[in-house]
């Protein structure tokens, strides 16, 4: 089973929501829209349901087109970050809708919804209304009816948002077993980029309603193909600064200096801008190859384990994220050590060079 999308697009009374984008979503593994809240996720989806018109391009699944279908008669689930469930009718019920409306024989139904029901622990609850579930809950009642229908798409649209934080880990980790060997293809849209590497499979970039990159989610983290897919997965955000090259040496605005090695140091001399994730900046050295940075600390935050500090350096705000509990001053100067063996460094026009 396959998704494709060629040149699909979205317009809505002049707005561009989706900009012609040509995407092919497979089975076996999740496909993540990854991106930051109005960068088109919830667009794309809808596109692909059917819950919005084309405005120009295509959808096939299975090599057939299906851009002028209805939603019903694409056979697709769609479970939202808000309980969506009929209070009026148990848990039972709630799961059995679609399979009743498609006709199916009461047996069969009651065999599906018996098993997706034990898959997600609400075999003991089926006779309940969903109202007097807890939100965890509740939300496992609408992926067992997604899972029940047996659904050739399951478009997962940041299901886990509305969720406290350990039962969004709990499920997290469930949802690729819940539909491993389904033969679904699995589109799940979010805008964290650690939730995307958890799930791991493939993963859309998007921003202003475009796919900036597409691969597997692992190899996207370890090399961007542009300055805005960096962005786009790094939570917090990536620190960037504009550097100049001169021979084998790379400077930045505030009078730090360092060598460059590897692709870095066969660029052409020029201005480029380094872009580095918040932990491979710490308030310590890290290791032999960083670069001494001083800024002016804004703000602090201290969450489990790693502490975190938004400081001045130059013209740029950045973020260092570090291991253990560590004293700021906010509003003083603080040193921080950036391991410059990690950073990225992009072209003016926004693509990877080194």
């Amino acid at each position: 089973m396959t998704i494709e999308l060629k040149q699909a697009s979205k317009v809505t009374r002049g707005i561009t929501h989706i900009k012609p984008t040509s995407l092919v979503l497979e089975t076996g593994h999740f496909n993540v829209l990854l991106g930051q809240t109005g960068s088109g996720k919830t667009s794309l989806i809808k596109l692909m349901a059917g819950l919005d018109t084309l405005a120009s391009g295509q959808i096939f699944m299975d090599g057939t087109d299906v851009s002028k279908l209805s939603t019903q008669k694409r056979n697709i689930s769609l479970v939202h970050q808000f309980f969506v469930n009929y209070p009026q009718m148990t848990v039972f019920d709630n799961i059995a809708s679609p399979l009743r409306v498609a006709g199916m024989a009461k047996s069969e139904i009651a065999g599906r919804v018996e098993e997706a029901a034990n898959i997600l622990q609400l075999g003991p609850m089926l006779k309940r209304p969903p109202q007097e579930l807890s939100g965890g809950q509740q939300q496992r009642c609408a992926l067992a009816r997604a899972i029940a229908k047996e659904s050739r798409a399951v478009f997962l649209d940041e299901p886990l948002a509305n969720l406290d934080y350990k039962l969004r880990e709990e499920l997290r980790e469930q949802l690729p077993e819940l539909f491993a060997g389904r033969g679904s293809v699995v589109v799940y849209a979010t805008s964290e980029p650690e939730e995307a590497l958890l799930l791991g499979g493939k993963t859309a970039l998007m921003d202003d309603g475009v796919v900036t990159q597409f691969g597997p989610t692992a190899e996207i983290y370890r090399n961007p193909e542009n300055l805005t897919a960096a962005r786009v997965f790094s939570d917090p955000p990536i620190n960037a600064a504009r550097i100049t090259k001169a021979g084998g040496q790379a400077r930045m605005d505030t009078g730090a200096t360092w060598t460059l090695a590897g692709k870095a140091a066969d660029l052409a001399d020029g201005t480029y801008t380094l872009a580095i994730r918040p932990h491979h900046v710490t308030p310590v050295p890290a290791g032999t190859d960083y670069v001494k940075l001083s800024g002016n600390v804004l703000v602090t935050e201290l969450s489990g384990s790693e502490s975190s500090a938004h400081f001045q350096l130059g013209d740029d705000g950045w973020v260092s994220l570090a291991h253990g509990v560590h004293p700021y001053e906010v509003g003083e100067a603080h040193d921080f050590y950036m391991d410059a063996s990690h950073a990225f460094y992009f072209s003016d026009d926004g693509r990877l060079v080194a």
